[in-house]
């Protein structure tokens, strides 16, 4: 028979600090970096079509297929919305309408396996930071051991390769040769911008209240509004763009919001410099769609910073 349970066992088990990531939390970050880094393969391959036209033709699709979802959301509970929700409403359509056009134009002149490292890594290593000097937040000595694997892994995912000889390369590698500098660069803005969102929506799902579904929607309306009119006015190439990457765009429209939608939900239980870290992972998806769909290369290196941010990974989830 057990004997008794000496004194304050209890609330020694109760003090035990718990990890950054719990296994719900690490769940919905594994399901969003599949489908993150399947959108981004979808807006890869339409990237020579026109910046403006895909994310508008994007936005609007996914807000139509989203509305139900949002409808019966907003039926069974209704927010309350403030003067203070309306304006984290309205500021994520702004962060995300850039993020999502210096995105397009980093693929336009970069690969998949160069931009999207690049720029998720500096928009993890930036929310981050902000998460922990701005927001107050404290992880612990393998959090944050985790996150400097994550953003090590991801720069070096991101380093340029060799250039392949001239023989053997199609023109549209060499001109992204000839571009990757200013591929890198639009990649860094892009994730200024995926910090300034994630902090952002971070504050309106938690402080705010908005609920995660309808502050990832606002952004869809608020990207449809403002680039109607480029795209519009170029009709013919918006809908080249719809007869021609149709799949993409569909694909993109449903995958998008639901990857950040899953993150939003994970970041109002857990803090924003273990979930933005974290979500990396999908950079792994990313370099294995760019080698196997996309012929790029640099594979020996990029599974050096694979294997960083898997170890990363395991740190921040162990907290």
């Amino acid at each position: 028979m057990e004997g008794p349970r000496p004194p304050g066992q209890s609330r020694r088990q109760h003090a035990l600090p718990e990890p950054l990531l719990n296994a719900t939390a690490l769940a919905l970050i594994l399901v969003a970096a599949v489908a993150h880094a399947s959108w981004n393969l979808f807006s890869k391959q339409a990237s020579l079509a026109g910046a403006a036209c895909f994310v508008w033709l994007m936005s609007a699709a996914a807000a139509v297929i989203y509305a139900p979802v949002l409808a019966a959301s907003l039926i069974v509970s209704p927010p309350h919305l403030t003067a203070r929700s309306w304006v984290f409403l309205a500021g994520t359509a702004v962060l995300q309408t850039g993020y999502f056009l210096f995105l397009q134009r980093a693929y336009l002149v970069g690969d998949l396996s160069l931009v999207y490292p690049v720029g998720r890594g500096t928009g993890a290593l930036l929310a981050a930071l902000a998460g922990i000097v701005i927001l107050g937040e404290r992880p612990g000595p393998a959090g944050l051991a985790g996150i400097v694997l994550l953003v090590a892994g991801v720069i070096v995912l991101g380093l340029p390769g060799r250039p392949r000889p001239a023989a053997t390369s199609s023109p549209a590698t060499r001109t992204r040769a000839v571009t990757a500098p200013a591929a890198v660069l639009y990649a860094l803005a892009t994730g200024v911008f995926i910090a300034g969102y994630t902090l952002w929506d971070k504050v309106a799902v938690t402080s705010v209240g908005n609920p995660p579904l309808l502050q990832d929607y606002a952004s869809l309306i608020g990207m449809t509004l403002v680039l109607a009119p480029f795209a519009l006015a170029d009709s013919a190439r918006t809908t080249q763009m719809w007869h021609t990457y149709r799949r993409q765009v569909v694909g993109a429209a449903v995958l998008s919001p639901l990857a950040y939608i899953l993150v939003l939900v994970a970041m109002r239980f857990t803090s924003v410099s273990a979930v933005a870290p974290a979500r990396e992972i999908s950079v792994l998806f990313g370099v294995v769609l760019g080698r196997r769909l996309l012929n790029e290369g640099g594979l020996a290196r990029r599974l050096t910073g694979a294997a960083a941010i898997v170890a990363g990974i395991i740190a921040v989830a162990l907290g």
